[in-house]
């Protein structure tokens, strides 16, 4: 009895991982719905961050949807972050926390800063991009 060896398996490159993982966090619905509602458009740009900054925060006032949106705001601003800035890329970190690791490899936990700016509006999501992109 032949054994013939089944079909070749690629191990998924870093590269592959690391795009896929970026495709998947840059969803960010309940911030793109709330970002809609509100007329600001989310284009992965700084002037993005800044017009969230500016809106009201009416979602402090239910603290399930506050929780999301802190999510999303930090993915929003790693997405913006990992598409502008040459080299940026995320990674998982402990307890599968989603960190985004800059040129210079500096990480931000983009979580962290994003419930920062859902609960209490600081810091505003644009200084954080001018933070990351000075050094």
């Amino acid at each position: 009895m032949s054994r013939h060896p089944g079909p070749r398996r690629h191990p998924r490159s870093a590269d592959t991982t690391e795009a896929a993982l970026a495709a998947l966090l840059a969803e960010c619905g309940l911030l793109r719905e709330l970002a809609d509602s509100a007329g600001v458009r989310l284009d992965d740009s700084e002037q993005s961050l800044s017009a969230l900054d500016q809106l009201l925060p009416r979602w402090r006032e239910d603290p399930e949807v506050s929780a999301h949106l802190g999510n999303d705001a930090g993915l929003y601003l790693g997405t913006v972050l990992r598409r502008t800035v040459p080299g940026t890329r995320w990674r998982l970190g402990p307890e599968q926390l989603p960190l985004l690791v800059l040129p210079g490899g500096r990480e931000l936990d983009i979580t962290a800063l994003g419930h920062g700016w859902a609960d209490r509006g600081s810091p505003p999501l644009a200084a954080v991009y001018l933070s990351a992109t000075d050094g």
